[in-house]
């Protein structure tokens, strides 16, 4: 049976469905596929799943169309929706009437569960406390009071003392937060320290990237043996939410599934009870040292640069397969081999430097340069 947190009186699903990986066709992330979709949402209400979360960018705005569709096959008390601003985004600062109205349209409803101020960062930050400018939050307090919003939050994917601008500045109009949380960035992105002032301020804890993109799965057997020798059958699925779970303060963890595999996988780990002991924890902790200290870039494949890529170039998956060629040099012929699949317009060395993609990047990589030090390293 599904594990549930108890929020402001509410029963969450301690796993929360996540839509920003949804499945889609042929490999176009704008193309949501729409049946398989729909069997995910009802396998997971039907196994305890009330808490959906969705963004104005994921798949290029039809997760929230598509997500809105699956549910509204179900009764509208039966599960949580949870959308958010699109801040990530400068120039939507300012828009976030015709936004949210736009939301409920997309979404099929009247209101929302839950209601995210997105991706605050260095970036946004000026553009979030500047409210007598842009009246962002004076905007979605006032859905509060007026119904159409039930919880207000915020996430965050920006650095420690942003964090705390934030905090400082609107702690007592935000119920809940949304960080970016797992083994790996527990010290990389100071993610202790966050945890540490939200359980301070008594605001509540959402998890996002539990498995930093599909990273904490991607493991060899080199990084899994020493915690083989702890748990010879344990996956690195199951080391990665066993340990998430375990922080204490954690409420509803979100993963974005892209298949039914998937989610049964999850749901199954989240109607267990597992936790690590001492030795466990230590062990997965200089895991993630290990991981935060290796080359590449730290790309969790969210797309949103992939929207203002002038050159529609697949932005992820390149930096995917950079990540591939920097950390595995024994496995070097596997990113010309791709990439040698691949049109010559969509290679690395295709990018023009406009540096659009890096405005809207919540881990504020330098795509530009990455892919340009790709290129050279692809002899392009």
């Amino acid at each position: 049976m599904m594990n549930y947190i108890d929020f402001k009186g509410l029963k969450l699903s301690a796993l929360g469905f996540g839509a920003m990986r949804l499945p889609v066709i042929d490999g176009n992330d704008a193309q949501v596929d729409e049946a398989a979709t729909f069997e995910m949402v009802d396998y997971a209400v039907e196994h305890g799943i009330n808490y959906f979360d969705t963004a104005w960018g994921y798949h290029d705005g039809n997760s929230e169309r598509v997500l809105g569709r699956a549910l509204a096959r179900h009764p509208r008390d039966s599960y949580y929706l949870a959308d958010k601003f699109p801040g990530y985004d400068p120039t939507n600062f300012g828009k976030h009437e015709a936004i949210f109205a736009e939301q409920l349209v997309r979404c099929g409803v009247d209101h929302f569960d839950f209601y995210l101020m997105h991706n605050v960062c260095e970036l946004n930050i000026e553009q979030y406390l500047d409210d007598e400018k842009f009246g962002t939050l004076s905007y979605f307090t006032e859905q509060v009071r007026a119904g159409k919003i039930a919880h207000l939050g915020f996430s965050v994917h920006g650095n420690f003392d942003t964090f705390k601008r934030f905090i400082d500045a609107y702690g007592d109009l935000v119920e809940f937060c949304q960080i970016q949380l797992n083994y790996m960035d527990w010290e990389f992105q100071d993610a202790r320290a966050k945890v540490e002032l939200l359980r301070e301020r008594g605001i509540g804890i959402w998890v996002m990237e539990p498995l930093r993109g599909g990273i904490l799965i991607s493991l060899d057997g080199e990084d899994m043996a020493p915690l083989r020798e702890l748990r010879a059958h344990a996956n690195a699925i199951e080391w990665a939410f066993s340990w998430v779970r375990g922080v204490e303060g954690t409420g509803v963890v979100l993963s974005g599934m892209s298949n039914m595999e998937q989610l049964r996988e999850n749901v199954a780990l989240f109607e267990a009870n597992d936790s690590l002991n001492d030795e466990e924890t230590a062990a997965l902790l200089a895991l993630g040292r290990k991981l935060a200290g290796a080359k590449g870039v730290p790309c969790t494949a969210c797309h949103y640069c992939v929207s203002h890529c002038p050159m529609e170039l697949d932005i992820p998956r390149l930096l995917e397969l950079y990540n591939e060629h920097l950390s595995r040099p024994s496995f070097a012929f596997i990113a010309p081999m791709a990439l040698g699949a691949m049109p010559r317009e969509k290679h690395p060395s295709a990018c023009i430097s406009c540096y659009a993609c890096t405005t809207v990047c919540p881990q504020q990589i330098q795509i530009p340069e990455a892919l340009a030090d790709f290129a050279q390293l692809m002899g392009e």
